[in-house]
């Protein structure tokens, strides 16, 4: 999986708290990174996890382009925002995945592993 967020701390808190359990995780702080390493690694990246809010663009217009090169992977947006709020500015849609920051390592894993899941479920 991947996860891009221009915060480096919670950038690694975030990977550290996925590799616990035994995720391969993959981290980038800018959206030009993570386009590399998609395309370097489109085979074995099953989730991307991306900041909405970032510098360079924003999470949905990453994902789209991400979606582009690798079709089949999920995505789960975060952000410090209420789901309302970026909702409000359309950059969130109904049915996107989303976890609202700060959070726990409970709330993060509990929400990859619904992701994951969902996808599992909708390809039977």
């Amino acid at each position: 999986m991947l996860v891009v967020e221009d915060e480096i701390s919670i950038l690694k808190l975030a990977a550290q708290i996925l590799k616990d359990p035994g995720y391969v995780v993959l981290t980038a702080n800018r959206s030009k990174d993570a386009i590399n390493l998609v395309k370097e690694h489109s085979e074995t990246i099953d989730l991307v996890i991306t900041d909405v809010i970032m510098p360079e663009t924003n999470g949905r217009d990453l994902a789209n382009l991400l979606l582009t090169i690798h079709p089949n992977m999920k995505c789960l947006f975060m952000s410090g925002y209420t789901s309302t709020v970026i909702a409000d500015q359309g950059v969130l849609v109904e049915d996107m995945q989303f976890i609202q920051k700060p959070f726990s390592a409970k709330e993060l894993g509990e929400k990859v592993h619904e992701v994951l899941k969902s996808d599992k479920e909708n390809s039977t």
